[in-house]
């Protein structure tokens, strides 16, 4: 047991905010509790335990998302870590669930890294959030296809950031079944889904990221994965959630960006892993329960867990499928 004098020393906090914490008088803030959590020697997901409908959601549905599977994932969670590492965030879902106070996130699709640095700018974030309304207001079956053409147009890449994270979740939210695809130029290509009305966004929902990015140290970049691990350290803590492996005899999505993610980069990526272990990292990774995954890291803790596939072209193509979460602890 710790005194609240004791705490106070160690986290820096008011004694007098302490208590009144401690009696549910006041609200806490995600700093505070990064505070708490670092003195207190616990991973900040153990103080963060809020009933589901106040914790961050992902605002994109996004293939392999991890919604589903949250808790399974959760339990496998080393019990400490310093920084956190997503190198294929994509919806994001245990990233905002955890929340560590300091992570670094990444992701080769730069429209959505786009989206994730407006929640880090308090401008480009109310920027985002008129052009998301705007896009509800107009739209129709004539307006999805307008704006989904827009990375044809020649100065495309020139447009602010805000105006390009806006279209990637109109367009993720009023396509074909959520889907994220681009064809080889990179061209998103994905049909609409014929929606009489669109919700773009959870307003609170999204308040609470912007909050959570204002408050904690997060690092967003857009490169290969190997790069953007290069800087973890023994006692760091990293999430591998690439595209999947393919399984066999089944179709399976790896078109998140135009570059493919065949067998040659998961063995890259496994690679990576066991230089990641050698260091003293501490490692998670999600994939499909295949032969070639499993032979790729049999050297590791291989845990199987059952996962729907809720995102597919064909309806009789989703269900339950096989998946493997392998650590290296």
């Amino acid at each position: 047991m710790i005194s609240q004098l004791e705490l106070s020393r160690l986290s820096g906090i008011d004694r007098a905010q302490i208590s009144k914490i401690e009696k549910g008088k006041i609200n806490v803030t995600l700093e505070t509790i990064a505070k708490l959590s670092k003195a207190l020697g616990l991973q900040i997901i153990t103080l963060m335990d809020l009933p589901n409908n106040h914790k961050m959601r992902p605002f994109v549905k996004w293939a392999g998302g991890k919604t589903q599977i949250i808790d399974k994932i959760k339990k496998m969670l080393p019990q400490k870590f310093v920084n956190y590492f997503e190198p294929f965030v994509g919806g994001g879902a245990l990233f905002l669930d955890i929340a560590p106070p300091k992570a670094f996130i990444n992701d080769a699709n730069k429209e959505l890294i786009n989206a994730y640095l407006c929640l880090q700018n308090d401008e480009l974030y109310y920027q985002l959030l008129e052009k998301l309304d705007e896009h509800e207001s107009k739209h129709s079956e004539e307006h999805y296809y307008l704006i989904r053409s827009m990375d044809r147009l020649p100065n495309f890449f020139e447009l602010p950031i805000y105006q390009r994270a806006a279209r990637m979740i109109y367009l993720n939210k009023s396509c074909f079944n959520g889907l994220y695809r681009v064809n080889a130029q990179g061209y998103f290509n994905v049909p609409s889904a014929k929606k009489d009305k669109v919700k773009t966004y959870d307003s609170e929902n999204m308040e609470r990221i912007k909050d959570y990015f204002s408050q904690s140290d997060i690092h967003i970049s857009c490169q290969d994965f190997e790069l953007a691990v290069k800087q973890a350290q023994a006692g760091d803590f990293v999430y591998f959630d690439p595209p999947y492996d393919v399984l066999d005899n089944k179709e399976s999505f790896t078109s998140y960006s135009k570059e493919s993610f065949g067998k040659e980069e998961q063995a890259r990526l496994a690679r990576v892993y066991k230089e990641l272990s050698l260091k003293g990292v501490k490692l998670m990774l999600s994939n499909h329960n295949t032969i070639f995954i499993n032979e790729l890291y049999k050297d590791f803790n291989i845990n199987i867990v059952k996962a729907k596939r809720m995102i597919n072209s064909n309806a009789n193509g989703r269900g339950d499928v096989e998946e493997v979460i392998i650590t290296n602890y």
